[in-house]
């Protein structure tokens, strides 16, 4: 009798235990609480700009050329040597003038005959390009050097057309080099023609260096769209959305241990933060940053940091 006792009673011992340990999970998981972070409204200035690239280069440069046909006697030109306008840089001396010189010199020696022509730069700048040097045989016209003029040195900035409203009515456009400097670029025209592919215009930007500045170098210009000097705004991370980028909400806290979805319109837009337009929040208010993807609305949770 006991051995049949004990046979009917263990199966009903291990069913009490797991409906005790059943129990305690359930009151577990209904408990559970999310650990947050929260974080507050803040009012600042925010500034919305788009970021695009600007090429160094030179609008103005002198070609260099031949004005006779033979053989170069001589030739004043080193890369990126300044010179001078009206400085001669190569001379030429064709064959005819050498059999004639030499006939001459027979016949008369007192009469001084050279046959030697002078080339001379035609504007101010430094050599950028040499192709011929001292006793080579060029022809009229060929090119000898190219003279970059330094006061052309702009920026190039590639526009894409939809951006054109932003700087219609502005002058000066913020700019930041490879290595941290920033300058002013002062618009100074434009191309008149778009590039068919990318749809962009060129916008030449002047600037004013306390050095020089090398071609091809390329800056970084910053385009405002928008400005507010007193925007509340939140971190980035506390603004949910859907799939399809068309509703935006945060998660407020509701007590100590409840967040509630708010919707929200959003503004400006920063690498960073974001404007909140409505609803109005006070300082006093938490808002999700961290834990909050994913919540159901009224959510339970627990902040870890505020």
């Amino acid at each position: 009798m006991q051995k049949i006792f004990i046979y009917f009673l263990l199966p009903l011992c291990f069913a009490s235990c797991n409906s005790k340990n059943n129990d305690a999970e359930k009151d577990v998981i209904i408990n559970a609480k999310t650990p947050v972070t929260v974080s507050s409204i803040s009012i600042e200035p925010m500034l919305q700009y788009v970021e695009l690239n600007a090429t160094a280069a030179f609008l103005q440069t002198w070609i260099v050329r031949a004005n006779a046909t033979g053989y170069l006697k001589s030739a004043n030109v080193q890369l990126n040597k300044y010179v001078s306008n009206g400085q001669t840089l190569y001379t030429v001396k064709t064959k005819e003038a050498q059999g004639i010189g030499n006939t001459i010199s027979i016949l008369d020696s007192t009469f001084k005959f050279t046959g030697v022509n002078s080339i001379k730069a035609n504007g101010s700048g430094f050599i950028s390009q040499i192709n011929h040097q001292n006793g080579d045989y060029v022809q009229d016209g060929d090119q000898l050097a190219i003279i970059t003029d330094t006061k052309s040195f702009v920026f190039l900035l590639d526009m894409p057309y939809e951006l054109r409203p932003f700087i219609v009515n502005k002058k000066n456009l913020e700019m930041v080099l490879p290595d941290g400097e920033k300058l002013v670029g002062t618009i100074t025209g434009n191309m008149p023609a778009m590039d068919a592919g990318s749809q962009t215009q060129r916008i030449i930007l002047k600037v004013s260096a306390s050095h020089t500045l090398p071609e091809n170098l390329i800056a970084k210009v910053r385009v405002v769209k928008s400005f507010k000097g007193n925007a509340y705004s939140l971190p980035k991370a506390a603004v949910l959305a859907d799939e399809t980028q068309s509703e935006f909400w945060v998660m407020k806290m509701m007590g100590d241990t409840i967040a509630a979805k708010v919707p929200i319109k959003k503004g400006i837009e920063t690498s960073d933060r974001i404007e909140i337009l409505s609803p109005f929040f006070t300082a006093s208010d938490k808002i999700l940053v961290s834990g909050n993807y994913g919540l159901s609305d009224t959510a339970k949770v627990q902040i870890i940091k505020e």
